[in-house]
């Protein structure tokens, strides 16, 4: 753990030094885009950096095996290490840009118990009594915050690339980070989706909706696609790459119930989001799919009426979780996820990787799925 410690610190200063060189830019145009600036660094000063670990731990996962496809990437020097740190920190970035669009498609007010990117334009608007409606321009400012974080996630993973000799590989950790945003917009598109088009849905289909969404939305961008683009930079197999993503599509599957659950019963000190966000937003997660399976048509009646209410009350919240506990699907989501966990362990058990990245990668996957109410 004392490695992963002393990644993040390094992935944190390399976040900083990026930032400092893009908004002196920035800064030379007007002050007026200061708040560019310092909410960019507030987005992306702490946090749990799980995708930036698994890049780090996918790479460290060949390069200690000494048996990638590429040698020359085999003997690790500090340009070597600033890749992979360049990457796993483009990773942060990108994860950033995408915490912002996302909270202005779901209009949350919160993210880590700080408001969210468009409530902080909307405060600065109303703060400085500038003329026009507060939550337009917040929002139109954080569309362009959010652009501006994927814009700055390119240009850092490319400055790691480009210190990569080998084509063939630069190529190749440059293919699947393409890949992991093309799906993980597409996974977005699918998750709005679901909350306004599932009534127009066979009632069967529903549930494999939702878990689609799970594997497009969260699953491959969260631990499978970093895992698999730090390996690519240190060489990897074809076959240390299959072991990867059979280990990383399940976890990241876990991972993501285990949130789901969190957004419908997670302690707001927790999660940094109130309590049954998910249930005023609308999700029609699995969570929410096995809990329609089960229940009386009169209170599946009831939890569609209520579910996306922005209005709901406390009261309200509180019903529909007990409603959801009694339908038994949370029980149905832990055996879920318990069940993910064994096959994400079974692989990287019998996987042709480092031990100590194996050690390290069972300790990631309690890490992600444990996490408390």
């Amino acid at each position: 753990m004392g490695e992963s410690i002393r990644l993040v610190d390094l992935i944190q200063t390399r976040i900083d030094g990026f930032l400092d060189e893009r908004t002196s830019i920035l800064l030379s145009i007007g002050n007026d885009l200061g708040a560019l600036d310092s909410f960019s660094r507030e987005f992306l000063s702490g946090g749990k950096r799980f995708r930036a670990l698994f890049c780090y731990w996918g790479w460290q996962s060949v390069h200690g095996t000494g048996n990638g496809a590429h040698s020359a990437v085999q003997n690790a020097d500090e340009r070597t290490l600033d890749t992979v740190v360049a990457a796993a920190s483009a990773l942060e970035l990108f994860h950033a840009a995408a915490l912002v669009h996302d909270d202005i498609i779901d209009k949350s007010d919160t993210r880590r118990g700080a408001p969210s990117g468009h409530r902080r334009f909307e405060r600065l608007h109303q703060e400085n009594g500038w003329v026009g409606d507060s939550a337009e321009f917040g929002g139109a400012a954080a569309i362009l915050l959010g652009d501006l974080l994927l814009g700055w996630s390119d240009e850092l993973l490319d400055e790691g690339l480009d210190q990569i000799a080998d084509v063939s590989i630069r190529r190749a950790a440059r293919a699947e980070y393409n890949l992991m945003r093309m799906e993980v917009t597409a996974g977005q598109y699918l998750d709005i989706l679901e909350e306004r088009a599932w009534n127009t849905q066979p009632e069967s289909e529903l549930l494999a909706r939702a878990e689609r969404v799970i594997v497009y939305k969260s699953a491959k961008y969260s631990v499978e696609a970093p895992l698999v683009i730090g390996a690519t930079l240190a060489g990897a197999t074809v076959g240390q790459l299959e072991s990867l993503r059979e280990f990383g599509l399940p976890l990241g599957i876990a991972y993501q119930l285990r949130d789901d659950l969190l957004g419908v019963f997670g302690d707001a000190d927790v999660t940094g989001k109130p309590s049954g966000d998910d249930l005023r937003e609308g999700k029609r997660t699995v969570l929410i799919g096995l809990a329609r399976r089960s229940l009386p048509t009169g209170s599946r009646r009831l939890l569609d009426e209520l579910l996306g209410d922005p209005s709901l009350s406390e009261q309200q919240i509180r019903m529909l979780q007990t409603t959801i506990r009694e339908s038994g699907a949370v029980d149905s989501v832990e055996r879920m996820i318990a069940s993910n966990v064994e096959r994400a362990v079974a692989a990287i058990d019998r996987a042709p990787l480092s031990e100590r990245a194996r050690d390290q990668l069972r300790e990631l996957t309690t890490t992600v799925t444990r996490r408390n109410f």
